[in-house]
Parts: C-alpha cells; sequence; structure tokens
C-alpha cells in the first residue's frame, strides 16, 4: 500500500486526490489537512481513517474533535498542526493542495523528512523556488507536478536529456473572457468569473485563470520546476484545453500532452509515477474535434500575465509581491468589494510600491507577502 498525506483535502485538488485513491484501492491515507470545512472533513475522517488530520483554524479543530471522539484520530490545528500532518512518519507522498503561500513551510518540513511531493501549491515554487529546489535536490526527494500543465511538460520531458529544451510552450484556454477588452470587462460580476469554460476548479483559482494571473504565476513554477529562463516559457491560448502544454527541444522537434480537461489524470500520475494506471472517463475523439487553434495572449486587455513576467523576470521578493497582492484582490473582489479590473491595479500598485530584496529567507519571503497585504488595505 502506497502511503500519502494530503494537505487541502477539502479543496477541489483534495477531493479529487481522494476519489483517486478510492478508485485505485491501494493507497493509504495517513494525514489530512483543511482549513475550515469540518463538515466535509469529518466524512473523510470516517472514509479514509487517517492517523492525524489537522484543521488550520483552531476554533474548527476543537469542533472537530468532539465529532470524532469515537475514533482514534489525532486532531490538531495551526501551523504547527500543519506541519505535524505533513512529516506523518509513515507517509510516502504529501500532496501540497493548499491555496496561498501557507504551504511553503508544510512543504519544506516534508521535503526534510524525506517526503516526496505531489506539488498543486503553486505559490511554494512561486514566492520560495530559490529554496524548495535545491533542498529538493539536497534531500534527494522528487517533486511531481499536480498541475495540467506542469504535470504536462513533466510527461513530455520524460526520458528527455532536460538540457536540450529550447522552449517551453504553456498553453492556457483563456478563460471565460477571451476576446474581450477592458472596456468590456468593466461590469465582470463574480458569477460571470466563475464561469469557467473547461475546467471545474475551485474559486480563487478560477478567478485567476479568468484575468490570466494565474497563467502567470504557472510561468514562475514553470521556471524553477524544470531550470529554465522566464524567456524560454511561452504561453500560448489553446481554447479548447486539448493540448496541456508543449516542449520545443533544440532540434526543432516539439512534444504535446494532450487529453481530457481532467485533473485527475495529472493527479493519479503524480501519485503513481512513472506507472501509468487505467483512469476512467472521456477520451479524446479527433475525428469529433477536428481542428485545434491557437492564439497569442492578450496582454493589454489581460496585464496579469504580462505584470507576472515582469516579477518572475525581477525575482527576488517581488513574485511574493505579485502574489500576495492577487490573493488578496481576488478575496476583496469575491466579497464584491473591489470591481474586476481593480484586481490586476491593485497587483501593478503593490509591485510598483517595493523594493526587491534578493534571494530571500522564508521570513524574509513572508515579510513581503505581509507588507503586499498592508498596502492593499491601506489603499483599498
Amino acid at each position: 500500500m502506497k502511503k500519502i498525506a494530503i494537505l487541502g483535502s477539502t479543496g477541489s485538488i483534495g477531493t479529487q486526490t481522494l476519489e483517486v485513491v478510492e478508485n485505485q484501492g491501494d493507497i493509504e491515507v495517513t494525514a489530512l489537512a483543511a482549513g475550515s470545512n469540518i463538515r466535509l472533513l469529518e466524512e473523510q475522517i470516517r472514509k479514509f481513517r487517517p492517523k492525524i488530520v489537522c484543521v488550520f483554524e483552531e476554533e474548527k479543530a476543537k469542533e472537530l474533535k468532539e465529532s470524532v471522539r469515537d475514533l482514534t484520530v489525532r486532531v490538531v490545528s495551526g501551523m504547527e498542526g500543519l506541519i505535524e500532518a505533513a512529516v506523518e512518519e509513515t507517509s510516502e507522498i504529501v500532496v501540497t493542495a493548499v491555496v496561498g503561500m501557507i504551504g511553503i513551510r508544510p512543504t519544506i518540513a516534508a521535503m526534510e523528512a524525506g517526503k516526496d511531493i505531489a506539488l498543486a501549491n503553486k505559490e511554494t515554487l512561486v514566492t520560495a523556488g530559490h529554496i524548495i529546489m535545491p533542498l529538493a535536490k539536497k534531500m534527494g526527494v522528487r517533486i511531481l507536478p499536480v498541475d495540467s500543465e506542469h504535470s504536462a511538460i513533466f510527461q513530455c520531458l520524460n526520458g528527455e536529456n532536460k538540457g536540450s529544451v529550447h522552449k517551453i510552450l504553456l498553453t492556457a484556454s483563456g478563460g471565460p473572457f477571451r476576446g474581450k477588452t477592458r472596456e468590456e470587462l468593466k461590469n465582470v460580476k463574480v458569477e460571470d468569473a466563475l464561469n469557467h469554460p473547461n475546467w471545474a476548479m475551485g474559486r480563487k483559482i478560477t478567478i485567476d485563470s479568468s484575468t490570466m494571473v494565474n497563467k502567470g504565476l504557472e510561468v514562475m513554477e514553470a521556471k524553477w520546476l524544470f531550470g529554465v529562463q522566464m524567456d524560454q516559457v511561452q504561453v500560448v491560448i489553446q481554447p479548447k484545453s486539448i493540448i496541456h502544454s508543449m516542449v520545443e527541444f533544440e532540434d526543432g522537434a516539439v512534444m504535446a500532452q494532450m487529453g481530457t480537461p481532467d485533473m485527475k489524470l495529472p493527479i493519479q500520475y503524480a501519485l503513481y509515477y512513472p506507472e501509468r494506471r487505467y483512469l476512467k472517463g472521456d477520451r479524446l475523439d479527433f475525428w469529433s474535434i477536428g481542428q485545434i487553434n491557437f492564439e497569442k495572449p492578450d496582454l493589454v486587455n489581460f496585464p496579469g500575465l504580462k505584470l507576472a513576467y515582469e516579477a518572475g523576470c525581477a525575482g527576488g521578493t517581488l513574485p511574493t509581491v505579485f502574489n500576495a497582492a492577487n490573493e488578496k484582490a481576488v478575496a476583496k473582489f469575491l466579497n464584491r468589494e473591489i470591481t474586476y479590473l481593480t484586481i490586476t491595479d491593485m497587483i501593478e500598485g503593490a509591485m510598483n510600491g517595493h523594493t526587491v530584496k534578493e534571494n530571500p529567507t522564508v521570513e524574509e519571503i513572508l515579510d513581503a507577502e505581509a507588507a503586499a497585504y498592508e498596502y492593499i488595505e491601506s489603499r483599498w
């Protein structure tokens, strides 16, 4: 039995990971962690019987502990508890599916404990890639990407010499507002932005997809995962989400990974790599597809991607500011406190007001996050 821990078990990636676990039948879940959704978490505990469970909110953890007092599971809370779940001694792989920079410390702790990482928390590499990648090498652990695009690149590189990569072609659907102008985006409502044409994702990442900020985060993540420069990652709009990403090699050959838009595929691939297992679901029908179209990304009406390239090229603490300002802005938009276009205005303002610190420590990364939050709160 393969043993795994799942951080963020009640979110979109976490619940789909548990679907994979249930379908395959030869994985033991040793630890679970969630933010505050203790009703769903209790259902997961009773079904999968983990040894330890973390609820980040302390009061919710107390409530859950009472609800599962008939079981032997240990309930912990806060960052200390999240780290305990990440380093549970019997787990082999930790699925990091928490949202935001909260994932940095438990990811580092898990790696230091010798765990492989099935990475779905892109903020960890975006803000701390200069710490994470050398640590993985030092500890001899694997970082297995769960994002569909990065999993696609990982699959294209399987068996290839990574030094022969010329360019990574990172695909994007363009989101629900592809082709819209800023004038047309002025009155976008929360419900509009949550209506993604292809993928079923969590609320925050769905908003990020609509602004193209998510693709910008993925560009920065790809830089660290695959050891390339920012200008070697080219974003290509592919509206049907059939090609999940491509790699162009030095000899001009291009390899693409294709499939239906189903996150369980990259999740399962990460958990069982290098083995491929049967996965039920739809298959591509190329006779029905007919053709696949490509477009350039629109950096004028969707400046989030342009700002991401600027942050990634500058490095240091600027990617942290980009990410943190976006987190705060999206939360405000979801709470209907700001307009849709204000999201990228906030990001740009926070970046312009920041003095970059090179090679930051984890503490300096978290300080930059706090400063970005303070900037946003003081001006909006």
